[in-house]
């Protein structure tokens, strides 16, 4: 096995590292998880899905500047709204674009 942690799994918080522990420990039964926790399936779900979500924007080959990254972990963590998110972004992005066109002169 490398010794080499994939970044991915290097941006898990610790509580999606339990979670994915209960994950394993319960075979993979995600009813078995909702009870563990003392809490609906339709929760776990929701966090299972939060979970695929976060892998997915840390395993992304795709360019992407730090604060986009950044963005895209708080929307999937649910602390940031989607409608917030997109407004940052696009301020984000205009003031970028500003600032190159200035360097550009």
């Amino acid at each position: 096995m490398s010794e080499k942690m994939p970044e991915w799994m290097k941006g898990l918080s610790e509580d999606d590292w339990r979670f994915v522990k209960r994950l394993i420990l319960s075979s993979g039964s995600l009813k078995e998880v909702a009870a563990d926790y003392g809490i609906s399936y339709p929760t776990i779900r929701i966090r299972m899905n939060r979970l695929i979500e976060k892998v997915c924007v840390l395993d992304s080959t795709r360019p992407q500047s730090p604060f986009h990254r950044k963005i895209k972990l708080l929307v999937t963590d649910g602390k940031l709204d989607i409608a917030v998110a997109r407004e940052l972004i696009k301020e984000f992005e205009q003031t970028t674009k500003t600032e190159e066109k200035g360097d550009a002169l």
